[in-house]
């Protein structure tokens, strides 16, 4: 890791870690020279873009290759809980 990939990881680290909308997924990065590969699984599309834009604004990032996995049973309740 090169001297300036070290303060680019703890800034997308912090960017993560930030996001209400992330909160207890577990979000891993690779990165190489400005490109961030994301990985992990996260319950929602929505949650997945967010990662994303949340990594895409953090200054230094070039490109974000989002392979982050979408598993709908991670969800913290069913439909049939839903209260509208």
């Amino acid at each position: 890791m090169s001297d300036t990939a070290g303060p680019l990881a703890e800034r997308i680290d912090t960017a993560i870690h930030g996001s209400p909308y992330l909160m207890g997924h577990t979000v891993r990065i690779e990165m190489r020279a400005g490109r961030v590969v994301l990985r992990g699984v996260v319950p929602s599309y929505y949650q997945k873009q967010i990662a994303q834009e949340v990594v895409r604004s953090v200054e230094g990032v070039e490109r974000v290759d989002n392979q982050l996995q979408v598993d709908w049973s991670r969800n913290a309740f069913s439909w049939a809980e839903a209260v509208v």
